[in-house]
């Protein structure tokens, strides 16, 4: 996973997870990575399938259609350290976040992403790693390891 420290924000807040998905995805946009249409498909799979991925993390991508939207193949990363739901309204189960991951991945590469970060969270001790890491550096050298 390529990723530069401007990619990542340590110790942010959001009161729901409409506000993260938009944040991490403005991340995706200021990089360069995606169009600013590409926030609006992130929050439209939201409202289709849930991006919660259990662990504490949640992956937040475009729909199908937002393809054409995507320049490079990006990821941002948000620490929220007081967590955010990503639970439906009405469900019973809160679904808290620590980590968020925005995702857009050119001709397919988004598969690759997601494998990769699905099989570093797997370890729930890799999730706090990154929940309780002090520097975009540190987040870095985690999500290096192949």
């Amino acid at each position: 996973m390529l990723l530069k420290k401007t990619d990542i924000r340590l110790g942010q807040e959001f009161s729901n997870k409409e506000e993260a998905i938009k944040a991490a995805g403005k991340l995706l946009v200021e990089a360069g990575y995606v169009e600013p249409e590409y926030v609006d498909a992130m929050l439209e799979r939201e409202e289709i399938v849930s991006t919660y991925m259990g662990n504490f993390i949640a992956i937040p991508h475009g729909t199908d259609d937002a393809k054409k939207s995507i320049k490079n193949t990006g990821i941002s990363v948000l620490q929220i350290p007081a967590g955010v739901s990503f639970a439906k309204e009405g469900e019973e189960e809160d679904k808290l976040v620590f980590i968020v991951f925005g995702i857009a991945g050119k001709d397919g590469e988004h598969l690759d992403l997601l494998s990769k970060i699905a099989i570093f969270c797997s370890e729930q001790e890799n999730v706090v790693k990154l929940h309780q890491a002090k520097s975009e550096e540190e987040i870095i050298n985690l999500l290096s390891v192949e």
